[in-house]
């Protein structure tokens, strides 16, 4: 029963989240509507015993990438201004009882017993110990060229989002020494 109490509330928030993420007219609120359904997903990983790609949902999904996207947003820049009158009164007091609420459940599965691993001898398959050996051992070029890979992008777009046509001395300064 707890399951799918678990389940609706999630599943309603990741579709609240995700038409957030289409609709709202700012970038900033689009990308917590896109944080809010990742977030969610991860609860759906947790719940079906996929604790390592809930982990890795959390820290490279919500973490990484939306860490990039705002600071796309943040790059590109918003030109209007935002009206900061309080138009939701009831937001930040629900907004509290919610917090209260996941505290409460977050006490409460923190009373079970968890299972973090194998009960001995080797690792089984699907285990993150077993994909940590296959990963550094087996896979570690492919692994550390993915990481280069993506080194080389990173620096890439910093490098065009810096890029400002006509500052760089091209067409007008030739324009100015004739």
């Amino acid at each position: 029963m707890v399951e799918l109490v678990l389940f609706v509330i999630f599943a309603l928030a990741a579709v609240f989240g995700a038409v957030t993420t289409v609709w709202a007219r700012n970038p900033v609120y689009s990308a917590l509507g896109l944080m809010l359904t990742l977030f969610s997903v991860a609860v759906f990983y947790v719940s079906n015993g996929a604790h390592l790609v809930a982990a890795v949902q959390v820290i490279v999904y919500a973490g990484a990438v939306m860490t990039l996207f705002l600071f796309v947003v943040m790059l590109v820049g918003v030109d209007r201004a935002e009206n900061r009158k309080e138009n939701l009164p009831v937001q930040r007091p629900l907004a509290l009882g919610l917090l209260v609420l996941f505290g409460g459940a977050v006490l409460v599965a923190g009373r079970f017993a968890w299972v973090t691993g194998p009960s001995g001898g080797r690792a089984r398959e699907g285990t993150a110990e077993a994909l940590g050996n296959e990963l550094f051992r087996r896979w570690v070029l492919p692994f550390e060229l993915t990481a280069l890979l993506l080194i080389i992008a990173a620096a890439g777009t910093i490098a065009l989002g810096m890029f400002r046509p006509g500052e760089e001395g091209g067409e007008e300064d030739e324009g100015e020494a004739a």
